[in-house]
């Protein structure tokens, strides 16, 4: 008899689901080695495997460089000397931010402080303070392992009670919320987004949602919002965010700002970024709120890193102990990730001698990502039965597909949901790999798919994406 099986495991771990790493990215990285092992005699209908499921700018196939500056910085924190062996193949500003770190740090091989290096989580507070004009405090910042362990944290700490703790979450959403609640035993509470105005968030479906839940005994005790959307890239209004501050009010929540996209924005002069803390401050609010970023995303992109933060406003002393408490437990987040949240928050300035190439560098990302979400939206657009809203933010485009009653009733037969049997034949057909709507939630009888507005060659990954969708829709006609 086997002691270890897969029954006698957590239940919580076994409810655990998360689709951006699913059965597609599974059957994706298969496709991947039989090319990479057979190339030409692969008998597959293509040539190479697009990953369009995930976020991951600096991901190989991609053409997201890292930025200079950043990596010179984090190159000397790894190996001091080497300012000293190529002594002109770095500028200075990037020896002097180096040398304040090493004489802060020392080796990166060492643990810091388990909240984060002191200095870096100064500077993250001068950049917060920067950012929304109000005060920001060291002491209130939790540097972390990329922005998903500070959500797992705060997560973790908000279950109170199991299958009876809930924490609204937006419908669509980043399934990293789900599948922590499940982790931890919690309770999803959805509502969902308007997408007919634009992904746009509404008080009125989190009002309904907050009385569903206290009919079905759960008690909710956050809201989350993801700002700009993932997987929907839409901004909230400023409006919008004071009517969702004074809800959190009047129903004793705590706040939790996903907010690791906001230099992702496309047009920004018409769908400007606000952080939470900056209306909760306006305000005047007491709303405990946690505010999350990273260098996963943005002009960085640096996700193998594992840096972010989050900065805790409203939080009672007594309570941050615990959140201390919690991660002295892991002794510490990567150095590297620290470093590199120290050159997110501190770029070169104008006047530094990395200026002019981080900023070249800066815009070329920022207008490459806005030309391909235009131009990708515009022609799923002209798809029959295709719907995109042309995102305003973030990395991805979240197209509604109408399906045919014989398409549904295949996916049936096979066992699927009928969008993830429209990914899965996309991918055997295309190479392309996409996220079904049914992982990150959709209303009842709809169906969308996530992908990236990454990959490089758009005219013909797109090329792909449309003639697929003809294909596919004759067939199931």
């Amino acid at each position: 008899m086997r002691s270890l099986t897969v029954d006698s495991l957590n239940p919580a771990v076994r409810n655990v689901q998360y689709a951006v790493r699913g059965e597609l990215a599974i059957k994706a990285e298969e496709y991947r080695v039989v090319l990479k092992e057979k190339g030409q005699d692969s008998g597959l209908p293509f040539d190479r495997v697009i990953s369009s499921n995930i976020g991951n700018p600096q991901q190989k196939g991609l053409d997201q460089p890292p930025i200079t500056f950043n990596r010179q910085v984090a190159a000397l924190m790894e190996w001091p000397q080497l300012s000293q062996l190529a002594p002109n193949a770095f500028p200075q500003d990037v020896i002097a931010r180096a040398k304040e770190l090493y004489d802060e740090i020392g080796s990166i091989g060492a643990y810091s402080h388990s909240q984060g290096v002191p200095l870096i989580r100064q500077n993250v507070a001068k950049f917060i303070q920067e950012r929304d004009g109000h005060p920001s405090s060291p002491d209130n910042i939790f540097l972390t392992g990329g922005a998903s362990a500070g959500v797992s944290l705060l997560i973790s700490l908000l279950i109170s009670e199991q299958h009876k703790s809930g924490i609204l979450i937006p419908i669509p959403q980043y399934p990293l919320y789900t599948a922590t609640l499940a982790q931890f035993s919690g309770v999803p509470i959805p509502y969902h987004l308007d997408e007919a105005h634009e992904w746009s968030t509404s008080i009125d479906e989190i009002k309904a949602a907050l009385k569903k839940a206290k009919e079905d005994g759960v008690d909710p005790k956050a809201l989350v919002i993801i700002n700009p959307g993932n997987p929907t890239g839409a901004l909230l209004k400023d409006e919008t965010q004071r009517e969702v501050v004074n809800l959190c009010a009047e129903h004793g929540l705590v706040l939790l700002a996903d907010e690791v996209y906001q230099s992702n924005l496309h047009r920004a002069a018409e769908y400007p970024f606000t952080s939470f803390k900056k209306v909760v401050c306006d305000l005047g609010s007491p709303v405990p709120l946690v505010s999350f970023h990273s260098i996963s995303k943005g002009v960085t992109g640096e996700c193998g890193r594992r840096g972010g933060y989050f900065e805790c406003h409203n939080i009672p002393d007594d309570v941050r102990a615990m959140m201390y408490k919690m991660v002295s437990v892991g002794l510490c987040p990567p150095l590297q990730g620290q470093i590199g949240v120290d050159s997110l928050v501190r770029p070169p300035k104008e006047g530094d001698e990395s200026y002019a190439l981080w900023r070249e560098e800066t815009t070329r990302i920022h207008k490459v990502l806005a030309q391909r979400t235009k131009l990708m939206a515009g022609r799923l657009n002209n798809l029959p039965g295709v719907s995109c809203v042309d995102s305003p933010g973030a990395l991805y485009l979240y197209p509604k597909i109408t399906l045919s009653e014989k398409a549904i009733a295949a996916a049936q037969t096979a066992g699927k949901e009928p969008d993830a049997f429209y990914a899965l034949a996309l991918l055997d057909a295309t190479g392309i790999c996409v996220v079904p709507g049914s992982g990150f939630g959709q209303k009842e009888g709809e169906y969308h798919y996530r992908l990236t507005c990454l990959c490089p060659g758009v005219d013909e990954y797109v090329g792909k994406l449309e003639e697929f969708h003809r294909e596919f829709c004759a067939k199931y006609q």
